[in-house]
């Protein structure tokens, strides 16, 4: 079967199509035929190589998927062979403490499909059982396919760590990527007002499409005096940051006091510099989210469906063009996310 692989650490010319032989599945495992899978930062993490991180190569990429199982392991009642479904990449030990009071995602041992096992980007994948949900019935498989990694992530960060409200204040750099634009959907699902940055003035007029309430281009003006006069110098009640250093000074000057931060991803770097006088004297919470639990998938799942939420995607690529795939995501010019399309 072919799969976008990696035999080594690198740039984009490591990621190749190759064939490779086809997965069986184990005790409480499936088969999934990929349909659509889709792309997300942690590919190019993974591509680029960890510190500590140890492979077993060849290594098959990606997160996310949704396809048709095709055949099921010893003990498997659901799902059954010819279901489609979408999969949950969040993988756990279901043993340790964490696991057993529902919190997998702080799991000793978690890992994320394409990270710590073969992943998605593959005609076949091999899944836990359990990590497979029926696939939204308004969503194309080209909308399945990127929903999940993102979208729980966020839905973790803004309803279980920061515990958002309706009616609250919510900042979010860096609008047009996934994690972002699933943040200021869910935002608005539960009424919340909702400010996105961006460099790109078109990417600020979409999201007002999609609902933002105050929109910045940050090259143009400064992010704390626009939130300082929006919010007539309160702040905002919430700043959801998958952005990292070069937003994390910004975030604790745009938060009121009393306010929650919540960081989930650094794609502009691990280290920065935190004024500790900011976290004290304004009475901070400072709060990491790392996708989210069963529980959390559940309930993001419920959401999209009973509200018939549609994550926004980008662009779909073949399989076969995997590096072109990449190399989009790699510079920014997304709105929204990426897609494989893998199978019919």
């Amino acid at each position: 079967m072919k799969a976008a692989v990696i035999h080594e650490h690198g740039d984009l010319d490591v990621l190749r199509v190759e064939d490779i032989s086809e997965p069986r599945p184990g005790p409480g495992e499936v088969v999934l035929k990929v349909q659509c899978a889709g792309l997300n930062h942690l590919d190019i993490w993974v591509r680029k190589g960890r510190p500590g991180a140890k492979l077993q190569m060849p290594h098959v990429l990606g997160s996310d998927a949704v396809g048709v199982v095709a055949a099921v392991g010893e003990g498997v009642e659901n799902p059954k062979a010819g279901e489609q479904v979408l999969i949950d990449p969040g993988l756990n030990c279901g043993r340790c403490e964490f696991c057993r009071r529902g919190e997998q995602s702080e799991c000793v041992s978690f890992g994320i499909m394409g990270q710590s096992r073969p992943g998605t980007f593959a005609e076949q994948v091999v899944v836990p059982a359990a990590n497979c949900h029926p696939k939204p019935p308004h969503l194309s498989d080209e909308e399945a396919g990127v929903l999940a990694l993102v979208y729980v992530t966020a839905w973790r960060m803004l309803m279980t760590r920061a515990q958002l409200q309706p009616g609250e204040t919510v900042l979010i750099h860096g609008i047009g990527g996934g994690a972002a634009l699933a943040a200021l959907q869910f935002a608005k699902l539960v009424g919340a007002e909702v400010f996105v940055t961006s460099s790109s003035n078109d990417k600020l007029s979409r999201a007002r499409k999609l609902g933002a309430d105050h929109t910045l281009n940050y090259d143009k003006e400064s992010v704390v005096k626009w939130i300082e006069y929006e919010t007539s110098g309160r702040g905002v009640d919430v700043v959801v940051d998958a952005v990292g250093a070069a937003t994390w000074s910004l975030d604790l000057a745009c938060v009121r006091k009393g306010g929650r931060v919540v960081l989930c991803g650094v794609t502009t770097g691990a280290k920065a510099e935190s004024d500790l006088r900011a976290l004290y004297w304004n009475q901070l919470s400072v709060l990491g989210s790392t996708m989210g639990s069963a529980q959390d998938f559940r309930q993001m799942l419920r959401a999209v469906t009973v509200n018939k939420l549609v994550p926004v995607v980008d662009k779909v690529f073949r399989l076969g063009r995997v590096q072109d795939a990449m190399a989009r995501l790699e510079t920014g010019r997304q709105f929204g996310k990426i897609a494989l399309r893998v199978a019919s």
